[in-house]
Protein backbone atom coordinates (compact mmCIF):
# COMPACT_ATOMS: atom_id res chain seq x y z
CA UNK A 1 0.00 0.00 0.00
CA UNK A 2 2.89 2.03 0.40
CA UNK A 3 4.45 1.57 -2.91
CA UNK A 4 1.17 2.56 -4.16
CA UNK A 5 0.46 5.88 -2.06
CA UNK A 6 4.10 6.81 -3.16
CA UNK A 7 3.79 6.01 -6.59
CA UNK A 8 0.46 8.19 -6.47
CA UNK A 9 2.17 10.88 -5.10
CA UNK A 10 5.10 10.60 -7.67
CA UNK A 11 2.40 10.63 -10.33
CA UNK A 12 0.60 13.79 -9.32
CA UNK A 13 4.09 15.43 -8.07
CA UNK A 14 5.17 14.77 -12.32
CA UNK A 15 1.63 16.15 -13.57
CA UNK A 16 2.08 19.47 -11.41
CA UNK A 17 5.42 19.61 -12.54
CA UNK A 18 4.68 19.19 -15.99
CA UNK A 19 1.94 21.76 -16.05
CA UNK A 20 4.26 24.35 -14.10
CA UNK A 21 6.59 24.16 -17.22
CA UNK A 22 3.65 24.14 -19.72
CA UNK A 23 2.13 27.55 -18.02
CA UNK A 24 5.94 28.73 -17.84
CA UNK A 25 5.95 27.93 -21.74
CA UNK A 26 3.08 29.31 -22.57
CA UNK A 27 3.68 32.84 -20.58
CA UNK A 28 7.26 32.89 -22.28
CA UNK A 29 5.10 32.25 -25.66
CA UNK A 30 2.03 35.09 -24.71
CA UNK A 31 5.05 37.37 -23.79
CA UNK A 32 7.24 36.67 -26.86
CA UNK A 33 4.03 37.68 -28.73
CA UNK A 34 3.21 40.54 -26.83
CA UNK A 35 6.59 41.68 -27.61
CA UNK A 36 6.46 41.50 -31.51
CA UNK A 37 3.03 42.90 -31.49
CA UNK A 38 4.34 45.57 -29.68
CA UNK A 39 7.55 45.76 -32.21
CA UNK A 40 5.03 45.94 -34.99
CA UNK A 41 3.00 48.87 -33.64
CA UNK A 42 6.05 50.54 -32.96
CA UNK A 43 7.14 49.92 -36.52
CA UNK A 44 3.67 51.31 -37.76
CA UNK A 45 3.28 54.98 -39.04
CA UNK A 46 0.88 56.56 -36.40
CA UNK A 47 -1.57 57.73 -38.84
CA UNK A 48 -3.65 61.57 -38.38
CA UNK A 49 -6.56 62.08 -40.46
CA UNK A 50 -7.94 65.40 -41.45
CA UNK A 51 -11.46 65.68 -42.52
CA UNK A 52 -14.59 68.35 -43.02
CA UNK A 53 -16.61 69.69 -44.94
CA UNK A 54 -15.18 71.74 -47.91
CA UNK A 55 -14.13 75.82 -48.12
CA UNK A 56 -12.94 75.16 -44.06
CA UNK A 57 -9.70 75.70 -45.03
CA UNK A 58 -9.04 71.86 -44.24
CA UNK A 59 -6.18 71.67 -46.46
CA UNK A 60 -4.15 74.88 -45.32
CA UNK A 61 -4.40 73.21 -41.61
CA UNK A 62 -2.65 69.99 -43.25
CA UNK A 63 -0.24 71.57 -44.67
CA UNK A 64 0.73 73.50 -41.58
CA UNK A 65 0.71 70.66 -39.33
CA UNK A 66 3.05 68.38 -41.38
CA UNK A 67 5.16 72.03 -41.11
CA UNK A 68 4.83 71.61 -37.23
CA UNK A 69 5.61 67.78 -37.37
CA UNK A 70 8.98 68.24 -39.21
CA UNK A 71 10.16 71.33 -37.49
CA UNK A 72 9.88 69.18 -34.60
CA UNK A 73 11.88 66.01 -35.95
CA UNK A 74 8.79 63.95 -36.39
CA UNK A 75 10.38 63.03 -40.07
CA UNK A 76 10.11 61.41 -42.65
CA UNK A 77 6.62 62.18 -43.17
CA UNK A 78 4.15 60.95 -45.88
CA UNK A 79 1.73 63.65 -46.55
CA UNK A 80 -1.57 62.06 -48.82
CA UNK A 81 -3.38 64.44 -50.58
CA UNK A 82 -6.84 62.06 -50.65
CA UNK A 83 -8.86 65.12 -51.79
CA UNK A 84 -9.90 64.47 -55.96
CA UNK A 85 -9.47 68.06 -55.92
CA UNK A 86 -5.57 68.24 -54.91
CA UNK A 87 -4.04 71.38 -54.34
CA UNK A 88 -1.99 69.88 -50.68
CA UNK A 89 1.11 70.36 -52.57
CA UNK A 90 0.41 74.41 -52.90
CA UNK A 91 0.19 74.94 -49.71
CA UNK A 92 3.85 73.09 -48.70
CA UNK A 93 5.13 74.59 -51.83
CA UNK A 94 6.05 71.21 -53.94
CA UNK A 95 5.81 70.39 -57.33
CA UNK A 96 2.48 67.40 -57.14
CA UNK A 97 3.62 64.14 -58.62
CA UNK A 98 1.84 61.81 -60.97
CA UNK A 99 -1.44 61.51 -59.03
CA UNK A 100 -2.92 57.75 -58.89
CA UNK A 101 -5.83 58.86 -60.69
CA UNK A 102 -3.67 59.82 -64.04
CA UNK A 103 -1.29 56.77 -63.67
CA UNK A 104 -4.80 54.32 -63.35
CA UNK A 105 -6.08 56.44 -66.76
CA UNK A 106 -2.37 55.79 -68.34
CA UNK A 107 -2.66 52.02 -67.85
CA UNK A 108 -6.02 51.67 -69.02
CA UNK A 109 -5.09 53.61 -72.01
CA UNK A 110 -2.17 51.62 -72.91
CA UNK A 111 -4.33 48.54 -73.07
CA UNK A 112 -5.98 49.80 -76.17
CA UNK A 113 -3.20 52.43 -77.59
CA UNK A 114 -1.62 51.71 -80.76
CA UNK A 115 1.97 52.34 -79.24
CA UNK A 116 1.78 50.81 -75.58
CA UNK A 117 3.89 52.42 -73.29
CA UNK A 118 4.12 49.30 -71.41
CA UNK A 119 7.91 47.39 -72.80
CA UNK A 120 7.31 44.56 -74.38
CA UNK A 121 7.64 41.18 -72.10
CA UNK A 122 6.35 43.67 -68.94
CA UNK A 123 2.98 42.44 -67.30
CA UNK A 124 0.70 45.33 -67.25
CA UNK A 125 0.94 44.51 -62.91
CA UNK A 126 4.69 45.10 -63.00
CA UNK A 127 4.38 48.05 -64.75
CA UNK A 128 1.96 49.50 -62.51
CA UNK A 129 4.08 49.02 -59.91
CA UNK A 130 6.95 50.78 -61.50
CA UNK A 131 4.44 53.76 -62.40
CA UNK A 132 3.29 54.05 -58.92
CA UNK A 133 7.18 54.29 -57.61
CA UNK A 134 7.01 57.61 -59.42
CA UNK A 135 4.14 58.50 -58.00
CA UNK A 136 5.70 60.17 -54.74
CA UNK A 137 7.40 63.51 -54.50
CA UNK A 138 10.08 63.34 -51.80
CA UNK A 139 11.43 66.20 -50.25
CA UNK A 140 13.76 66.64 -47.07
CA UNK A 141 11.41 65.89 -44.34
CA UNK A 142 8.06 64.36 -46.30
CA UNK A 143 6.79 62.50 -49.25
CA UNK A 144 3.48 63.57 -50.55
CA UNK A 145 1.78 61.32 -52.71
CA UNK A 146 -1.85 62.36 -54.48
CA UNK A 147 -4.63 60.62 -55.27
CA UNK A 148 -5.82 62.93 -57.95
CA UNK A 149 -9.15 62.11 -59.73
CA UNK A 150 -10.22 59.68 -62.48
CA UNK A 151 -11.21 61.52 -66.17
CA UNK A 152 -14.58 62.13 -67.06
CA UNK A 153 -17.20 59.48 -65.37
CA UNK A 154 -14.94 57.24 -64.02
CA UNK A 155 -15.44 55.42 -60.73
CA UNK A 156 -13.52 56.50 -57.86
CA UNK A 157 -13.24 52.43 -56.86
CA UNK A 158 -10.33 51.66 -58.40
CA UNK A 159 -7.90 54.75 -57.62
CA UNK A 160 -8.91 54.35 -53.51
CA UNK A 161 -7.83 50.91 -54.02
CA UNK A 162 -4.61 51.84 -54.73
CA UNK A 163 -4.45 54.75 -51.85
CA UNK A 164 -5.25 51.86 -49.95
CA UNK A 165 -2.84 49.76 -50.97
CA UNK A 166 0.06 52.30 -51.32
CA UNK A 167 -0.81 53.33 -47.35
CA UNK A 168 -0.83 49.60 -46.23
CA UNK A 169 2.80 49.03 -48.03
CA UNK A 170 4.57 52.26 -47.20
CA UNK A 171 3.19 53.09 -43.29
CA UNK A 172 6.39 51.03 -41.96
CA UNK A 173 8.46 53.14 -43.31
CA UNK A 174 7.50 56.76 -41.87
CA UNK A 175 6.42 57.38 -38.21
CA UNK A 176 3.98 59.61 -39.51
CA UNK A 177 1.41 59.56 -41.77
CA UNK A 178 -0.81 62.82 -42.51
CA UNK A 179 -4.21 61.93 -44.63
CA UNK A 180 -5.88 65.13 -46.20
CA UNK A 181 -9.10 63.41 -47.02
CA UNK A 182 -11.75 64.57 -49.74
CA UNK A 183 -14.05 67.33 -48.58
CA UNK A 184 -17.28 65.37 -46.78
CA UNK A 185 -17.97 62.16 -45.74
CA UNK A 186 -16.69 59.50 -49.35
CA UNK A 187 -13.09 58.47 -47.67
CA UNK A 188 -14.63 57.51 -44.41
CA UNK A 189 -17.26 55.92 -46.00
CA UNK A 190 -14.83 53.69 -48.08
CA UNK A 191 -12.87 52.90 -45.31
CA UNK A 192 -9.82 54.20 -47.19
CA UNK A 193 -7.74 54.01 -43.74
CA UNK A 194 -7.98 50.94 -42.13
CA UNK A 195 -7.21 52.57 -38.88
CA UNK A 196 -6.18 56.33 -37.49
CA UNK A 197 -4.71 57.62 -33.97
CA UNK A 198 -5.68 60.50 -34.49
CA UNK A 199 -9.19 62.07 -36.37
CA UNK A 200 -9.04 65.43 -36.81
CA UNK A 201 -12.23 67.55 -37.96
CA UNK A 202 -12.07 70.59 -39.15
CA UNK A 203 -15.38 73.09 -39.46
CA UNK A 204 -15.35 77.08 -39.73
CA UNK A 205 -17.64 78.43 -37.30
CA UNK A 206 -20.97 78.06 -38.88
CA UNK A 207 -23.17 75.45 -38.01
CA UNK A 208 -23.24 73.73 -40.95
CA UNK A 209 -19.77 73.37 -40.79
CA UNK A 210 -20.20 72.02 -37.39
CA UNK A 211 -22.78 69.49 -38.28
CA UNK A 212 -21.12 68.46 -40.91
CA UNK A 213 -18.44 67.33 -38.48
CA UNK A 214 -20.66 65.94 -36.44
CA UNK A 215 -21.78 63.69 -39.36
CA UNK A 216 -18.25 62.88 -39.83
CA UNK A 217 -17.81 61.32 -36.23
CA UNK A 218 -20.94 60.05 -36.39
CA UNK A 219 -20.09 57.71 -39.13
CA UNK A 220 -16.95 56.81 -38.07
CA UNK A 221 -18.41 55.74 -34.77
CA UNK A 222 -20.65 53.68 -37.28
CA UNK A 223 -17.99 52.40 -39.02
CA UNK A 224 -16.79 51.11 -35.98
CA UNK A 225 -13.39 53.36 -36.45
CA UNK A 226 -11.66 53.72 -33.17
CA UNK A 227 -9.13 56.62 -33.42
CA UNK A 228 -7.05 57.12 -29.77
CA UNK A 229 -7.98 60.73 -30.53
CA UNK A 230 -10.62 62.71 -32.32
CA UNK A 231 -11.80 66.46 -31.76
CA UNK A 232 -12.62 69.36 -33.91
CA UNK A 233 -10.76 72.36 -34.92
CA UNK A 234 -12.80 75.43 -35.50
CA UNK A 235 -11.21 77.55 -38.15
CA UNK A 236 -11.39 81.51 -39.05
CA UNK A 237 -13.17 82.68 -36.22
CA UNK A 238 -13.27 86.13 -36.14
CA UNK A 239 -10.10 87.09 -32.97
CA UNK A 240 -10.00 83.78 -32.73
CA UNK A 241 -13.11 83.56 -30.88
CA UNK A 242 -16.11 81.45 -30.69
CA UNK A 243 -19.77 82.75 -30.49
CA UNK A 244 -22.60 80.92 -28.18
CA UNK A 245 -24.49 79.60 -31.10
CA UNK A 246 -21.09 78.01 -32.37
CA UNK A 247 -20.34 76.04 -29.04
CA UNK A 248 -24.37 75.29 -28.34
CA UNK A 249 -24.06 73.30 -31.61
CA UNK A 250 -20.65 71.88 -30.68
CA UNK A 251 -22.07 70.66 -27.70
CA UNK A 252 -25.14 69.18 -29.35
CA UNK A 253 -22.92 67.25 -31.77
CA UNK A 254 -21.16 65.30 -28.92
CA UNK A 255 -17.48 67.03 -30.65
CA UNK A 256 -14.40 67.52 -27.79
CA UNK A 257 -13.26 70.79 -29.13
CA UNK A 258 -9.22 70.77 -29.38
CA UNK A 259 -8.87 74.39 -30.45
CA UNK A 260 -9.74 77.78 -32.25
CA UNK A 261 -7.68 79.18 -34.99
CA UNK A 262 -8.24 82.74 -35.96
CA UNK A 263 -9.56 84.26 -39.10
CA UNK A 264 -6.39 86.01 -40.99
CA UNK A 265 -6.37 88.38 -43.73
CA UNK A 266 -2.22 87.05 -44.39
CA UNK A 267 -3.69 84.03 -45.21
CA UNK A 268 -5.96 85.22 -47.80
CA UNK A 269 -3.44 87.18 -48.73
CA UNK A 270 -1.13 84.20 -49.33
CA UNK A 271 -3.29 82.52 -51.27
CA UNK A 272 -4.13 84.66 -53.72
CA UNK A 273 -0.46 85.50 -54.45
CA UNK A 274 -0.29 82.13 -55.17
CA UNK A 275 2.19 81.73 -52.14
CA UNK A 276 2.85 78.93 -50.01
CA UNK A 277 0.94 78.55 -46.77
CA UNK A 278 3.79 77.08 -45.14
CA UNK A 279 6.09 80.07 -45.70
CA UNK A 280 3.58 82.06 -43.08
CA UNK A 281 6.12 83.56 -40.61
CA UNK A 282 6.67 81.91 -36.92
CA UNK A 283 4.64 84.26 -34.99
CA UNK A 284 1.77 84.46 -37.43
CA UNK A 285 -1.69 84.23 -35.33
CA UNK A 286 -2.37 80.77 -37.42
CA UNK A 287 0.54 79.20 -36.99
CA UNK A 288 0.91 79.87 -33.50
CA UNK A 289 -2.57 78.92 -32.58
CA UNK A 290 -2.50 75.65 -34.38
CA UNK A 291 1.12 74.62 -32.73
CA UNK A 292 -0.43 75.01 -29.41
CA UNK A 293 -3.78 73.20 -30.17
CA UNK A 294 -1.03 70.08 -31.49
CA UNK A 295 0.94 70.10 -28.45
CA UNK A 296 -2.16 69.92 -26.12
CA UNK A 297 -3.21 66.76 -27.98
CA UNK A 298 0.50 65.51 -27.48
CA UNK A 299 1.36 65.91 -31.25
Amino acid sequence: METVSFLHSFHNLIIVYLLTISIMILKQKVNSLSTNLQHEEENMAKIIAVAGKGGVGKTTLTGLMIQYLCENGKTPILAVDADANSNLNEVLGVEAPPTLGEIREEIERAGMALHSPIPAGMAKGDYLQMRLEDAITEEKNFDLMVMGRTQGQGCYCFVNGLVQTQIQRLQANYPYLVVDNEAGMEHISRGLLPTMDVAILVSDCSRRGVQAAGRIAALMQELNFKPKQMGLIVNRAPDGKLDAGTMDEILKQGLQLFGVVPQSDEVYRYDCDGKPTVQLPEDSPVRMALVRILQNIGL
